[in-house]
Order: C-alpha cells, then sequence, then structure tokens
C-alpha cells in the first residue's frame, strides 16, 4: 500500500510513526507547504519523494491512497481532488469546517466507489473501544457523556508548540470529536443542540471558551466544555455516565469513575489511535469495504455541528 502524506505538522508526524508499524504499508510522497523543513521530515522517515504541490503526488500511479493532515480549511476540497484523481483518501479530523463542504465530500466518494474516511481517532483509541465493546455487548448504556476539552492556546501554535499558519476552531474542530463519539457510542442521533461561546479573540477571531449540550432521541445527554484558555492540565477527559458504572477516558487510558486503572491493553493491536486509525484505513482498503469513521458514517456529526453555528451565529 503506497500512500502519499499532506502536512509535515504534528500530525502528519504522528501518521508517519504509526505508518512504519503497518507491514507493507509505505509512505512514497510527503507534501509540505514549506519545502525544506518537508525535504528534513522526509529524510527522518526515508520518504523518497517531496513536493509542495500535492498534484505532484497525485500524479503518481505508484501512490494507492493519500492521507490529509494539512490546515482545516483545506481538507475538503483536497479530499475531492484525491477522489476526483482516482486516490483512496483519510482526512485528519475536521472532514470540513461546513456542512456543505462535508456533503460534497460524501457525495464524491459514493459516486467514486473509493475509500474515504475521516480521521475521528476517538473511535480507535483503546479506552473508547473498551466503551463500545460494552455497549455492543448489551453490558452497558451511556446515560450522559461529560466531556472537558481544554488548551492554552492563545496564539497560533500546533501540537507540537510550533507556530502555524492556519487557525484552529473549538466547534469545527475540536468539538467534532465529542459530538462524533457521543452518537456513536449511543448509537442514537442527537435531537436536540445548545451552545453559547465567549468573547472572539482580538487577532485570531475566534472563540476562546464554548459550552455545548446535546439530546439524543433517546435521552442520553452530553455536556462539553471547550477552551483554548485553560492552563492546566490539557487534553479531552471524557466521562462516561452509564447505567452500570462510571468511566473516564483520557485518550487511550481509562479508569473508573473511582480513578481505578482499566487495562484496555489488549482490546486492540496497538495502544495508539492514530495508528489504529491507520490501519482501519488501509484494511478498508484492502479489503474493498467501507471503513468505520468513513465520510458517509460520520456525516452526522457535521449536520449537528452546523446547527450549533447558525445557533451561535443568531447571538452574535
Amino acid at each position: 500500500m503506497k500512500i502519499a502524506l499532506a502536512g509535515g505538522g504534528a500530525f502528519g508526524e504522528k501518521h508517519l510513526d504509526g505508518l512504519k508499524k503497518i507491514d507493507g504499508a509505505e509512505v512514497v510522497s510527503l507534501i509540505g507547504r514549506r519545502l525544506e523543513p518537508t525535504q528534513a521530515l522526509a529524510d527522518k522517515y526515508g520518504v523518497g519523494h517531496v513536493t509542495t504541490n500535492l498534484a505532484d503526488a497525485l500524479a503518481m500511479d505508484a501512490v494507492d491512497a493519500v492521507i490529509l493532515c494539512t490546515p482545516t480549511q483545506m481538507h475538503a476540497s483536497q479530499a475531492l481532488q484525491c477522489l476526483e484523481a482516482g486516490k483512496h483518501v483519510e482526512v485528519e479530523i475536521p472532514l470540513a469546517d461546513s456542512l456543505a463542504d462535508a456533503q460534497a465530500v460524501v457525495k464524491k466518494a459514493e459516486e467514486t466507489g473509493l475509500v474515504a474516511m475521516c480521521g475521528h481517532t476517538r473511535r480507535f483509541n483503546p479506552s473508547h473501544q473498551y466503551v463500545h465493546n460494552k455497549i455492543k455487548a448489551g453490558e452497558l448504556n451511556v446515560q450522559q457523556m461529560d466531556v472537558q476539552t481544554y488548551f492554552f492556546r492563545r496564539s497560533n501554535m500546533n501540537a507540537k508548540g510550533e507556530p502555524r499558519s492556519w487557525t484552529d476552531h473549538l466547534l469545527w474542530h475540536h468539538a467534532a470529536h465529542t459530538v462524533d463519539l457521543f452518537q456513536y457510542q449511543t448509537g442514537e442521533r442527537v435531537v436536540a443542540c445548545n451552545a453559547v461561546e465567549g468573547p472572539h479573540h482580538p487577532e485570531l477571531g475566534i472563540a476562546m471558551d464554548m459550552s455545548i449540550q446535546l439530546k439524543t432521541e433517546g435521552g442520553k445527554l452530553c455536556t462539553l466544555s471547550l477552551s483554548f484558555n485553560n492552563d492546566g492540565p490539557l487534553g479531552t477527559f471524557f466521562r462516561y455516565i452509564c447505567d452500570n458504572g462510571t468511566y473516564i477516558a483520557r485518550y487511550d487510558d481509562l479508569v473508573t469513575g473511582r480513578e481505578k486503572p482499566v487495562d484496555v491493553s489488549k482490546v486492540d493491536v496497538s495502544m495508539n489511535g492514530i495508528e489504529l486509525q491507520d490501519r482501519e484505513f488501509i484494511a478498508a482498503i484492502r479489503e474493498g469495504r467501507q471503513p468505520n469513521s468513513s465520510v458517509a458514517d460520520v456525516l452526522p456529526c457535521y449536520e449537528v455541528l452546523h446547527a450549533l453555528d447558525e445557533k451561535l451565529a443568531a447571538q452574535r
């Protein structure tokens, strides 16, 4: 499986690390905004082809699939570009920053029959898989999810603390993880949603704090708090309040509501959510099937984000 990877930032490197562990997967082209750092990253990982133009990689007959780790604002247009070139595509979360763009990618994927997947990594983290497996086995039902997504980012920095050229977004990126996971874990669609946001940053032009409420058709609730102003433990913390226990997930780690560690090491072949996500992408291509978190699977998430965005716009 020969792969082109676009975007050499913090998450691009996470994918490169994960792909190294997958038998038969080979990154044959690396695409970046600036040639010099992209070449340096390619040298580090032994990638032979480097370019600043995605079209150059798409023109390579050897490329079977593309993984997009580029700025959010480019995701939908580049996904369409890949599908139109006949390449399978995995887009890092979010699929798009508008519902219309997300729908366009889903439509193109259906037309081409290619594998098109979005990196909703929480579906693949062993911690969340453990909870999901219990739900599927009938041992657990979610009653409420309480989620905190906290960062300290008052300037344009990536996950490695390096400057970047684009602006992140609490709703269209970070809330997407929770909105999708809530519907995935409950097996129900969100039918009611509310959101409020704090002041917009004078330079970045985005809300730095946000609060979201969700309710499914079966009455399950989710409360999500997001902030770029939090100077404390960073990341996203998920509390599952269930009919048969409480669990707290911190990325790939899981504890009970009383902080007792839960062993999730046997849930999947790896403890790395990004690697497991890439394994699913490659397996779906090889097996000629649709992957977990295909663009069609995650579209309901973007329908909810669109509804929340409209509510926020009406408040401004």
